[in-house]
């Protein structure tokens, strides 16, 4: 068995040794700065293909959106290429897009959705 050497004064787990290792003062440990995630938004493409009321259905199912805001939604995606569905952390982002690629697919639409990084 070896035999523990002491430790030199103001070391270890003593709060009175850390004080007079810090002169005397109590020491708060700092805060580490957080700031917050970066987010992403959640965009669903536009095809030729894919009915409108598959659309509708989409943004209701994975969006919650009621039925006049996802028609409004499914009709910006229409018109203009691609509509923004949600901005969310990067990884719901990623969960939402990928949730909605899979169920299009299992429903034979070739519907997509991808994430950018919000500016």
């Amino acid at each position: 068995m070896r035999a523990q050497t002491p430790m030199p004064r103001g070391q270890g787990n003593d709060p009175e040794n850390d004080q007079e290792r810090d002169g005397g003062l109590a020491t708060a440990a700092a805060k580490p700065e957080l700031k917050p995630p970066s987010m992403f938004k959640v965009l669903l493409l536009n095809d030729d293909f894919t009915p409108m009321e598959f659309v509708v259905h989409i943004l209701e199912k994975f969006f919650a959106m009621n039925r006049e805001k996802a028609t409004q939604i499914m009709l910006t995606v229409h018109t203009e290429g691609a509509a923004t569905v949600g901005i969310y952390p990067r990884d719901v982002a990623e969960t939402k897009s990928e949730l909605v690629n899979l169920y299009a697919q299992e429903n034979n639409h070739p519907l997509m959705s991808t994430i950018e990084m919000t500016d």
